[in-house]
């Protein structure tokens, strides 16, 4: 391979040199946005917190210079699309982050953002407070790249008095064509507004990048899990179940007959598990259950794994364990698996070479966890996830964040953006521009 076809050869020693500084000289101005964000109540049902967190994300990508569309959904959170224009004939980006957590209201005022001994925890401090941070200050600092210092020491930051980076018109021209950032109102209850969205812009781009932390380890995602999410309702007979159980037919016996099936399928095929998550059914304690209803989750690592497993559930809903009951099956969410496509692993020596050059060493690893990375992945566009900084624990009162890990995961999203959008490589895949 020549040296300009080679990994990380658009980027120069000085420009990545000049990201890092960047970023770190704005650390101060990302941490008081981190506590801003953590401290809004926004799981995916509390649209109020969530439209406030879309509304600070839209003001800073305006700020930024983005043309921003804000998507309206009367129950959920509005969607958020910040398009970037650049270098004409450029590589089309598309960069995804989420805005919602899954924690309920009053979660925030619980446990409120706070750092202790270099490590910051809040609820969505990981999951994804820090990855959408991440995205837009990575942004910043290609905008503010060559940007001449003493000018920029006069400027107030896109995020609000912070920085160097000016508002207004880029100071370096985008690399790509086009670079769309949205912002996911609903992702952690399967994008069911915003995917449509998503779909459409990405088969308008070249390449997908997912702000998703990366593992404990400090590894990139190039592989996830599919998942489908069924409710299976156990329909029976109510009676009194004293005077005349018989005429009864316990919708919950045959719940548990049916959860027995279920949770056999775990292994049966590989990398295939199945989690019946939540169960509640019946009316009182002398009532035989008219009705159970059981909350499945279905996670494979290939399609046709997904596949098989799900008809196995469907099956084993289909057969009568406890005589004139039935089951119903409702799919309420699916992502299909994120496999590795041939061209994402241009997108990973990409990373791997700019964070050699920034000092630590990167790996690409699969992980069961699903993600917008699944939907781009799945309509074929190149895509590559856990680009936000290192945390752990998500979803959980111990969820962390590593402060440590801000400054050079989020210069190497900057690197990386800025070597794909000169890739010549990058720029062959879509030869017939629209």
């Amino acid at each position: 391979m020549d040296a300009l076809h080679s990994p990380g050869a658009g980027v120069s020693p000085d420009e990545l040199e000049e990201i890092e500084e960047i970023v770190q000289d704005e650390l101060p101005a990302y941490l008081e946005d981190l506590a801003t964000l953590v401290n809004v109540d926004c799981g995916s049902y509390t649209k109020v917190g969530v439209d406030q967190v879309g509304a600070w994300t839209a003001a800073f990508l305006e700020r930024l210079g983005a043309q921003v569309e804000v998507h309206a959904h009367a129950t959920l959170g509005n969607t958020i699309v910040g398009t970037f224009r650049g270098r004409v004939g450029g590589p089309r980006a598309l960069l995804i982050g989420h805005l919602d957590t899954v924690f309920p209201e009053g979660t925030a005022g619980a446990r409120p953002f706070r750092i202790e001994a270099g490590v910051a925890r809040g609820p969505g401090v990981t999951d994804m407070k820090s990855g959408l941070l991440a995205g837009l200050y990575a942004i910043l600092a290609l905008i503010s790249l060559g940007e001449d210092e003493e000018a920029a020491d006069g400027e107030a930051g896109a995020s609000g008095g912070h920085g160097r980076s000016a508002v207004g018109e880029p100071v370096t021209e985008m690399p790509f064509e086009r670079l769309v950032f949205v912002a996911n109102p609903d992702e952690e209850i399967g994008s069911i507004s915003s995917s449509p969205i998503i779909r459409e812009l990405a088969l308008a781009s070249d390449v997908a990048l997912v702000l998703e932390c990366a593992r404990a380890n400090g590894d990139i995602v190039s592989a996830r899990k599919g998942t489908v999410d069924l409710r299976l309702t156990v329909h029976g007979r109510a009676a009194h179940a004293g005077v005349e159980p018989e005429k009864g037919r316990n919708a919950i016996l045959a719940a548990a007959h049916l959860i027995v099936e279920l949770q056999a399928l775990n292994g049966r095929w590989p990398g295939v598990t199945l989690n019946i998550g939540v169960i509640h059914g019946g009316s009182r304690p002398n009532v035989v259950a008219e009705e159970a209803v059981l909350e499945v989750d279905l996670r494979a690592m290939g399609r046709e794994q997904l596949e098989a497993a799900e008809a196995a559930v469907r099956a084993a809903a289909a057969r009568t364990t406890v005589p004139d009951t039935h089951v119903t099956v409702e799919e309420t969410a699916r992502h299909w698996p994120m496999e590795k496509l041939e061209r994402s692993g241009r997108l990973v020596e990409h990373a791997q070479a700019i964070a050699g050059r920034l000092g630590f060493e990167l790996a690409d690893a699969s992980t069961g966890g699903a993600s917008d990375a699944n939907t781009t992945a799945g309509l074929g566009v190149p895509s590559l996830d856990g680009l936000g900084p290192i945390g752990g624990n998500d979803h959980s009162p111990t969820e962390y964040l590593d402060v440590e890990s801000i400054v050079p995961r989020t210069a190497l999203l900057a690197g990386l953006l800025l070597a794909i959008g000169r890739d010549p490589v990058v720029g062959s895949w879509r030869p017939h521009r629209a």
